[in-house]
């Protein structure tokens, strides 16, 4: 039975997310930010919502490796799994932008939670630097897009679609927020009732089943994108969620509970920071990302799953 409601809780997330973002984008290209900006931003924190509230739930409830595990685990299944796919179906271009910006404000954001959960703790402290930073580059996005060609790129195409009326905006967000809330609850309950009968540890069910449930949404965003061939959706909308998922996610969760787990090493931060850095070398090496990349970044991602399998933590 927990199987049923887990992929029920999978599809509410999947359409939640879609509302959200739906409403959330339509809002925001009605008060003019640009389109580039409202896939880095709006679209990535839709996408992010249900490892957010998955995120903060657990850790109100003390389940801190699920929700420390719930972050990294999601941010090496978008690089190794969604992004992996996605180039394997249509390889991706890469613009100027994610190159120069984001993909090393990406890395930055690894190591920074590397250096500070060495202690394996993240206090409120600790949060509020993750919080600061998140709206610090959120400000710099918005302020960067009104200028002229600082994210506005040659042949970008105008990918948002305005709903009928901006009360339609406002109802998409708030459903959606609720279809996540709900859907959140159901995925983290009956996960983690089918691991623990699988006899899995707290820290594998958030850096694996969790993971990849609360990714449904980046996973269809980006691999629909492929296939239309628009490579900057697919790109960005990876590199933004890894970016929200840390400095907005742990920002909040530990602004509300201190985190503190030692079931989540730094080992799997180290597996994070590799997968990063492959991903902006092979940006810099070429301009796109080729087939062969994308299966190199799903072996990575399969290496790290069956040593996590193998320790069983």
């Amino acid at each position: 039975m927990e199987i049923i409601w887990l992929l029920v809780s999978l599809v509410i997330l999947y359409y939640g997310a879609e509302g959200l973002v739906t409403g959330a984008a339509s809002l925001a290209k009605r008060i003019g930010i640009s389109p580039l900006v409202i896939g880095l931003t709006i679209v990535s924190i839709g996408t992010s919502m249900p490892e957010l509230i998955v995120s903060v739930k657990a850790a109100m409830n003390g389940q801190s490796a699920l929700s420390i595990g719930n972050v990294l685990g999601s941010n090496f299944f978008n690089i190794g799994i969604i992004l992996g796919f996605s180039a394997l179906i249509y390889p991706l271009a890469v613009k100027r932008q994610l190159l120069k910006l984001d993909v090393p404000v990406m890395i930055f954001t690894v190591f920074l939670f590397f250096m500070l959960f060495l202690d394996h703790k993240i206090s409120r402290g600790e949060a509020l630097l993750f919080a600061l930073f998140f709206i610090s580059y959120v400000f710099y996005l918005l302020i960067s897009s009104r200028k002229k060609g600082v994210v506005e790129e040659e042949g970008e195409e105008e990918e948002i679609r305005l709903t009928k009326h901006w009360a339609l905006d406002i109802l998409f967000v708030g459903v959606g927020l609720l279809a996540l809330v709900y859907g959140s609850d159901l995925l983290v309950v009956n996960a983690t009732l089918i691991a623990e009968r699988l006899g899995m540890s707290e820290a594998m069910i958030g850096l694996t089943i969790v993971a990849a449930g609360t990714s449904m949404p980046e996973l269809a965003t980006s691999v629909v994108a492929a296939l239309k061939k628009r490579s900057d959706i697919a790109i960005g909308n990876v590199v933004g969620s890894n970016i929200f998922n840390i400095l907005l996610i742990l920002g909040v969760a530990g602004l509300i509970q201190p985190i503190s787990t030692p079931e989540i090493d730094y080992i799997d931060s180290l597996f994070l920071i590799g997968i990063s850095l492959l991903l902006w070398l092979f940006m810099k090496t070429g301009s796109r990302i080729s087939r062969w990349n994308g299966a190199a970044f799903i072996a990575f991602y399969l290496i790290y799953f069956f040593i996590k399998l193998a320790i069983g933590k």
